[in-house]
C-alpha cells in the first residue's frame, strides 16, 4: 500500500457524490471554496446510478409497453407487441451514464477535485481516504457529509440471487414471470407499477394497513385501482416470515389474519426502508452526535455537534428524498461560505411514480388541523379537463389546501398524469406565499394539465367555471 506522506489541505471536504455531496461542492466552489469531494463508488450516489435515475427508466419502459399494447379504445391496434428487454436495459445505462458523466463534467468544470476511496475521519479537521492501493490524509477547515443510505436488509430475508434489494431488481436480465414485493412504500410500488406493466405477477406485501403510507387515502385507492387492473395483488397488514430459495425461484411465507400463508415466485424484492451510511466512517472518533438508528443530529444550517462539520441528505432527519439532499447542500455550502442561509421545509414535494402519480407538497387537511388550523380544500378532477381527455389520462384529481381566514394556499395533493411536474407550481405558490386568487388569476395555457391548478383555485374561491358549484 502506498501512504501519502504529507496531508493535502483544502477549504472543504464533501464525502459522497449523490445528489447532496456534488451539490454542495459545486455551490461551495462557486462561492470561492476550494472543494475536495470523496466518493467510495458511484459518481452521483446511488439515485443517479441505481435509484431516480433507472428506475424512472424502467417506469418509462414498461408504461410505453403497456400503452403498446393497450390503446384499443384509441384506434391504435398494435399486433406482437415485444419487449426487448436485453435493449430497455441498455438504454436505461445509457441514461444514466449520461447524467453521470454529466456531473464528473460539472465537478472538474468547477474545478472541485474527485477523490476516489473511502473516508476516515481521524478528528474533526483531518480524514483518511484508502482505496485498495494507497492511502492519503486530508486536512480539512469545514467537511460536508453527504453519505446517503443503503436497503435495509430483514435478517430472514437476506439479499442473494433471488432476493432482491431495488439495485437488484433493476438490473435483472430478463422480466420476471412472478415477483414478490415486501414493502409498498415508493420504491416498492413504483417497481411493482413498471414490472405489472411489462407483463409480470405481482403480489405486494404491506405490514402496514395501506400502502403509500405518506399519502392521503382518497389519492393512494386510485392507485390501488390502477394497480388492480394490472393484476397487481396487494396484501396489507401482512407479516413476511421467511422465504426458501431453489434454483427456479421463492416460496414466501407470510402471516396475514392470523393465518400462515404461502406465495411462489422468481424472484422477491424487499423494499422496507433504508438505513443511514453513518457507520464505519470514524464519526464517533468526532464526537458527532446521532440517534440510535444512526441519523446525525444538525441544527437548521445543517450544522452537527461539531461546528465545522455538516451533514445533509438521508443522514440526517426528514424524507430520503434527492432533492431535499441538493437544498441542503446548498445551503451547507452557503453557511460555510459566510452567507445567512438555513433550511426551510415549507414547501418540499414528495412525489411517487406509480400509476397514475401522486405528488405532495407542504399540508394535508390531516397535518393541518394537528397543528390548529382552519383550512379549506378545493378539489378539481382530471375527468373535466380536456388535455387529460385527450390524453386519455383522467384518473385523478388537483387538491388545494388554503388558509380558511385569508385563502393563502399551505398544501396541496395531486393525483394523475403529470402529477409530479404539476406540483411545481404549488410548491412555488406555497414559498411565494400566493393565495388560491393569485393562481386562479393567473392565465394558463389551453388545453393543458396545468389548467386543472387554476380551476382548483376557482373551487376554492366559489366560483368554479367547468363543474357544477
Amino acid at each position: 500500500m502506498v501512504v501519502g506522506d504529507f496531508p493535502i489541505e483544502t477549504d472543504t471536504l464533501v464525502i459522497g457524490s449523490g445528489p447532496g455531496g456534488y451539490v454542495a461542492a459545486i455551490r461551495a466552489a462557486q462561492l470561492g471554496q476550494k472543494v475536495t469531494i470523496v466518493e467510495k463508488e458511484y459518481v452521483g450516489g446511488v439515485c443517479l446510478n441505481v435509484g431516480c435515475i433507472p428506475s424512472k427508466a424502467m417506469i418509462t419502459i414498461g408504461h410505453r409497453f403497456e400503452q403498446a399494447q393497450h390503446s384499443d379504445d384509441m384506434g391504435i391496434v398494435a399486433e406482437n407487441v415485444k419487449l426487448n428487454f436485453e435493449k430497455a436495459q441498455e438504454w436505461k445505462a445509457g441514461v444514466v451514464k449520461k447524467l453521470t458523466g454529466g456531473v464528473e463534467g460539472l465537478l472538474k468544470g468547477n474545478k472541485v477535485e474527485l477523490v476516489r476511496g473511502e473516508a476516515y475521519f481521524v478528528d474533526s479537521e483531518t480524514v483518511r481516504v484508502m482505496d485498495d492501493n494507497s492511502a492519503q490524509t486530508y486536512k480539512f477547515k469545514n467537511a460536508i457529509l453527504a453519505t446517503g443510505s443503503r436497503p435495509i436488509e430483514i435478517p430472514t430475508f437476506k439479499f442473494s440471487k433471488r432476493v432482491l434489494d431495488s439495485t437488484g431488481a433493476l438490473a435483472l436480465k430478463e422480466v420476471p414471470k412472478s415477483l414478490v414485493v415486501i414493502g409498498g412504500g415508493y420504491i416498492g410500488t413504483e417497481l411493482s407499477t413498471a414490472y405489472a406493466n411489462m407483463g409480470t405477477e405481482v403480489t405486494i406485501l404491506e405490514g402496514a394497513d395501506d400502502i403509500l403510507g405518506g399519502f392521503e387515502k382518497q389519492m393512494t385507492s386510485i392507485v390501488k385501482k390502477g394497480l388492480k387492473k394490472k393484476g397487481v395483488t396487494v396484501i396489507t397488514k401482512a407479516m413476511a416470515k421467511g422465504v426458501d430459495e431453489s434454483d427456479e425461484g421463492v416460496t414466501v411465507t407470510y402471516e396475514a389474519k392470523g393465518e400462515e400463508v404461502k406465495v411462489e415466485a422468481e424472484y422477491v424484492l424487499v423494499t422496507v426502508g433504508r438505513r443511514p451510511n453513518t457507520d464505519e466512517i470514524g464519526l464517533e472518533q468526532v464526537g458527532i452526535e446521532m440517534s440510535d438508528r444512526g441519523i446525525v443530529k444538525t441544527d437548521k444550517q445543517c450544522r452537527t455537534s461539531v461546528s465545522n462539520i455538516f451533514a445533509i441528505g438521508d443522514i440526517v432527519d426528514g424524507p430520503p428524498l434527492a432533492h431535499k439532499a441538493s437544498y441542503e447542500g446548498k445551503v451547507a455550502a452557503e453557511v460555510i461560505s459566510g452567507e445567512k442561509s438555513e433550511v426551510d421545509y415549507l414547501a418540499i414535494p414528495a412525489v411517487c411514480f406509480t400509476d397514475p402519480e401522486l405528488a405532495t407538497v407542504g399540508h394535508s387537511e390531516a397535518s393541518a388541523k394537528e397543528e390548529g388550523i382552519e383550512v379549506t380544500a378545493a378539489k378539481f378532477p382530471f375527468a373535466a379537463n380536456g388535455r387529460a381527455l385527450a390524453l386519455n389520462q383522467t384518473e385523478g384529481f388537483v387538491k388545494i389546501v388554503t388558509r380558511k381566514e385569508d385563502g393563502l394556499i399551505i398544501g396541496a395533493q395531486i393525483a394523475g398524469d403529470g402529477a409530479s411536474d404539476i406540483v411545481a407550481e404549488l410548491g412555488l405558490a406555497i414559498e411565494a406565499g400566493m393565495t388560491a386568487e393569485d393562481v386562479a388569476m393567473t392565465i394558463h395555457a389551453h388545453p393543458t394539465l396545468g389548467e386543472i391548478t387554476m380551476e382548483a383555485a376557482e373551487v376554492a374561491l366559489g366560483t368554479p367555471i367547468h363543474i357544477v358549484k
